[in-house]
């Protein structure tokens, strides 16, 4: 039977996975507490990175419905539980794993479907949520002014041909 401090700590695990966006696990075998400590900040804000037992992280992720991450519970696992945006997280994970080898991303899960490590770092080669929203209605807008443009040089054409329609016909009426 599963004792009360193992059942709240799956049950807290469970919530976790189920209010985030985003779950990343590594492995951390050789870094040492500052270099955690580190890794934690460099996660920014929306994320939690917490040292996990395989086996109740196992359930906890079972029970919320998670069960494309079960092969990758074995070594040292840590978890960063993200619920912000999962680029920003992804970023820090992968600088992270550049300076310090020994954290090892195994892979993770984004919104329901499971990710690799390389696609992992793929979506650390992203541009934020905010740089691709501004980068959109920057699109929008000038579709937006061209179409103006567009609509005020028809107008404006048309005057320029009634003219030189005009200043033909006088001519012509001219030199008769």
């Amino acid at each position: 039977m599963a004792t009360p401090d193992k059942a709240a700590a799956v049950a807290e695990l469970t919530d976790k996975f189920r209010s985030s966006n985003a779950a990343v696990l590594t492995e951390y075998r050789g870094l040492t507490v500052a270099q955690l400590k580190t890794l934690r900040r460099s996660l920014g804000e929306n994320a939690q990175y917490a040292v996990v037992k395989n086996t109740l992280t196992k359930i906890a992720a079972n029970e919320a419905g998670i069960t494309t991450l079960d092969d990758q519970f074995n070594g040292p696992t840590a978890v960063a539980f993200i619920t912000g945006d999962p680029v920003e997280s992804a970023k820090g994970l992968r600088d992270f794993a550049k300076d310090n080898p020994n954290l090892v991303i195994k892979g993770g899960v984004l919104e329901g479907k499971a990710l690799s490590a390389d696609e992992i770092k793929k979506l650390a080669d992203l541009e934020s949520r905010e740089v691709l929203l501004s980068k959109l209605a920057g699109a929008f807008k000038g579709k937006q002014s061209q179409t103006a443009q567009l609509f005020q040089a028809l107008p404006s054409k048309l005057v320029r041909t009634v003219d030189a329609l005009r200043a033909k016909q006088d001519e012509q009426g001219g030199a008769e």
